[in-house]
Formats: C-alpha cells, structure tokens, sequence
C-alpha cells in the first residue's frame, strides 16, 4: 500500500492538473473554431489527443480496458443529458421511425457493411459482422455541432435525435455478442437465443429506466430545495443510478439511461434551467474526455495501412448501408425522399464506434488490433466529408424550415417561478413573416414580442412595428403555450398574415 501511495504525489497531482486544464482550455476554444468552419468538435478534440499522445508529446496511454471503462463512463454522461435536453413533443411523432432505425436499420447495415467487406477484402464472415456492428451507432454530437445553424424541421431533427439515443444500446449489445462468439467459439451460443437476449436486454432496460425515471423525478420534487445546483446533481446521479441499476440485473444499461433523463427532463420539475446547463456543461465534460482519451491512445503511424480499408468500409457506408438502412426503416413510416436522402448523409460516425473498436479487444479476440486503427481512420475521414456538406444537402434537398423557434437558456429565477419561457425566432429571407406587423402575428393570448435585435440594434416593438428579413424576436410565452407560440410563427412563415383563416394547417 506504501510503495502504491508514493507512486502518485503531490508533485504528480500537479502536472496532471496543468495538462488537464491546458486540454480542457484549448478544447474550449475550439468549439469557435470548429463553428466557424463547420466541422464538429470531434475532429479538434481528436487532434488534441493525438498531439498529446505517446506519438504526439510522449504522454503514454495505452489500455484498451481503461479506455472502455472511461468510455463508457462518458457515454452515460452523454446519454444522461441528451435525454435531459430532449423535449418529448419535438421526438413523439418520431419515435417509431426512430425505432426502426434503431433496430431493423442497424441489422441492415451490419449486414451489408459485412458483405462488401467478406466479398471485396475476403475478410473472415465473423470479423466482418464485428466491423459492421462496429460502425452502425450514429453520433448525436457530431450530428448536430454542424446543423446548429441549419433550421430542421421537428420531425425531421427529432429521427435524428431520437435514432442516436436509441441505437447506443441495441449496437453496444451486438459488438458485445459478437466479440464473445469469435473469442470462446466452443462457448457460442445459437443466433435466435443471442437475439432473444438482446430483445430481453433492451426491454428489461427500457422498462428499469421509465421507472426510475418517473420515480426518480416524483422523489426529487419532494426534495426540491432553493440550491438549484444541489438539485442538478441529484437529477443527473438519477439518471447514472439508471445505467448502474440495469446493468447490475444484466439489462440494457445505456437504453435505461437514457429513458429515464427523458422522463425527468419532461416532468415539470423545479430548477429547469440549472439542470439543463449542468447536464450540458457535464456533457461537454464527457465528450473532450473521452474524445481526447481516443485521440491519445490511437497509434497515427498505424493508419496508413488502415487507410485502404477504412476508405471502402466508409464508401460503403455512406453509399450503400446507410441508405438502405434508411430506405428498409422509413418507407413504412412515409417519410418523404427528401428527408431520407438527408438522414442517409446526416448519419455521422463519431465516440461510440471508436469506443467499441475497444471491446473486441479486452475480450481476448485474436488478431483484431488493426480495427481500431481502421475504425479511427473511417471516423476521421468521413467526419470530414459529410460535416462540411451537410447544411449545403439541407438546402439543396429544401428539408430547411423557413422559421424555428429555438428554447434560450435564461438563468433568471422570475421566469422559471411564473412559469414562463422565452423563445428566440429568426426572420429568415423567404420567410413570409417579412412584413407582418406584431398585431398580425395574432400570438396566443399572454405571449408577447418582447424584443427586436434588427441589424445588431435592439429596440422594444409596439402593436404596428413591422417585421424585416433577419430580424431577430425574443418572445416571452407561458410554458403551456409555447407549442402553440410556435406552432403559430411557423404558420405565418409558410403561409403569411391570413394563415388560419384560410383553412391553413400550420
């Protein structure tokens, strides 16, 4: 115990406390960065990494146990606040194609990610489901670091939001299935038991996450106290208790996670506001963490073998897997083309593919260490590709919507105790707001226009002022109108002032 507490001292506690928030700094720093150029943070916070790591300035890291560990650590932290931030009316309508997606889409495009690989590399059957299961789970950060400033339509932002929270579980227990079957051969068992595990799995997860969740949220509002930051912690260790509590029983850890942040990010509970800040600065937290942590434990002299390879399985991917999973998941649902052409580029790979890359190899699968690197490399490349081009698809495939309200997160308590909620709305060019007067709008009663940003100047509107292109409104709206508020501007943006009295469905 001695010789273990003298391996670490005071001296080493403060060189890990300078490079971590050097680290921490600069990937602060990055986020303007990676908005100004429209590449997601993933790609920065990987660079950071590898700078740093055993190839880069000589940190070592080098456990692939640790690196699962820690990477799951962050996953769940990820999950917890997706789930918080999630409003259930902007997923509800999306998530049975979230769903599908989630399930029937994964199969799909592990499926055919497996057969280029066997057919064109000659790749063993086995590896080859593993690789694919590998890269199905889509990435929510990445995803929408790059269509922050792309107006989605609802539905259309919620499949993809929804579909990132839901594909985490189902792929982390086929990656787990599969590695276990190529390790112990002898021990492996048939594909309908594996599947009726899976199925177990995620419906004992899903079903231990709705009820702490719910119960979770009734306990906290009875232990509602004024220390707004006390309560955030108490609803975020609620949503990790989740995670622990299913996986414990040996159901899905990170479905019931995520459950159960929705249902307390929607119950109504006291300190709304802080809660959603804390999960999101948690969350940012998780994601340099673990994006660093990949970044330095990748071996950069190794992708160039990786290179040929990642490229197809990418190529494949994006060109092939990826549509086919979309076009098998949401024609029963009638999503329209262009929307599924959209969702089919939109979905990009980021932490949990290179994360799983790990998992094959702390269970002993022989021969499997370059999968990381092709993993990494895929990642990388294609981040690449698709981010830079995905606001330019929104537009060309018109999936954009004219107006969009956006929740402004607003620290003052008068607003939280009044039930209140302030939106922001953007006067796009071709939105037909241009040009209606305030009156006009005909908001719900009790929702006003409070303020008008119009060409960096901020002024107070009256009844007649008059609405210009790139006009920016904050409106003050009582919680349970605020779908209607929204609801209403996004009537007058697609059909002008006489929406609603001419039949116009908004």
């Amino acid at each position: 115990m001695t010789e273990q507490a003298s391996a670490f001292g005071l001296s080493d506690l403060s060189l890990v406390l300078l490079a971590g928030s050097l680290v921490l700094v600069v990937a602060v720093a990055a986020v303007r960065l990676a908005t100004s150029s429209g590449l997601p943070t993933l790609l920065l916070y990987l660079a950071i990494g590898l700078a740093v790591g055993k190839e880069g300035l000589g940190i070592p890291f080098d456990s692939d146990q640790a690196a699962q560990v820690l990477g799951y650590c962050a996953l769940v932290l990820i999950l917890v606040e997706g789930g918080l931030t999630t409003t259930w009316s902007s997923i509800r309508s999306s998530v049975g194609p979230a769903m599908a997606l989630s399930t029937v889409g994964v199969l799909v495009s592990v499926g055919v990610v497996a057969v280029a690989l066997h057919e064109i590399l000659h790749t063993d059957w086995q590896i080859s489901l593993l690789i694919g299961a590998i890269l199905a789970s889509t990435d929510a950060a990445a995803v929408f670091s790059v269509l922050r400033v792309v107006p989605l339509p609802r539905r259309l932002s919620g499949m993809l939001e929804a579909e990132s929270g839901f594909n985490d579980a189902p792929v982390v227990l086929l990656v787990t299935a599969l590695s276990l079957q190529i390790a112990n051969p002898a021990e492996a068992e048939p594909w309908w038991s594996i599947g009726l595990h899976a199925v177990a799995e995620l419906t004992g997860g899903a079903l231990v996450g709705l009820a702490i969740g719910w119960l979770g949220g009734k306990l906290m509002r009875r232990l509602a106290s004024g220390t707004s930051g006390l309560f955030s912690l108490g609803v975020v260790a609620i949503g990790v208790l989740a995670y622990a509590s299913a996986a414990t029983i040996h159901t899905s850890g990170f479905i019931a996670c995520y459950l159960a942040a929705l249902v307390l990010g929607n119950m109504h509970l006291p300190h709304r506001q802080a809660v959603t800040g804390f999960a999101e600065a948690l969350g940012w937290l998780a994601q340099i963490g673990l994006f660093v942590m990949l970044g330095m434990l990748a071996t950069p002299s190794g992708f160039v073998d990786q290179a040929p390879r990642a490229i197809l399985a990418g190529l494949v991917l994006l060109l092939v897997a990826r549509p086919l999973s979309v076009l098998v998941s949401l024609t029963p649902f009638r999503v329209p083309w262009r929307e599924q052409a959209f969702i089919s580029w939109a979905g990009l790979r980021g932490a949990v593919p290179v994360v799983l890359a790990t998992v094959p190899i702390t269970n002993n699968v022989p021969g499997i260490d370059w999968v990381f690197d092709l993993v990494f490399m895929l990642v990388v490349i294609f981040t690449l590709v698709q981010a830079p081009l995905m606001p330019w698809m929104a537009r060309a495939l018109r999936v954009t919507e004219p107006s969009r309200a956006t929740g402004v997160i607003v620290e003052a308590m008068p607003l939280e105790e009044l039930g209140a909620q302030l939106l922001e709305i953007a006067v796009v060019p071709g939105s037909k707001l241009s040009g209606v007067e305030i009156y006009e709008l005909r908001l719900p009663q009790g929702a006003n226009v409070s303020l008008v940003v119009r060409d960096k100047e901020t002024f107070v509107p009256d009844a007649h002022t008059r609405l210009w292109p790139k006009d920016r409104l904050l409106v003050v709206t009582p919680g349970d109108l605020r779908e209607a508020t929204e609801e209403r501007f996004r009537a007058v943006s697609e059909h002008g002032r006489l929406a609603g009295w001419r039949g116009d469905v908004s």
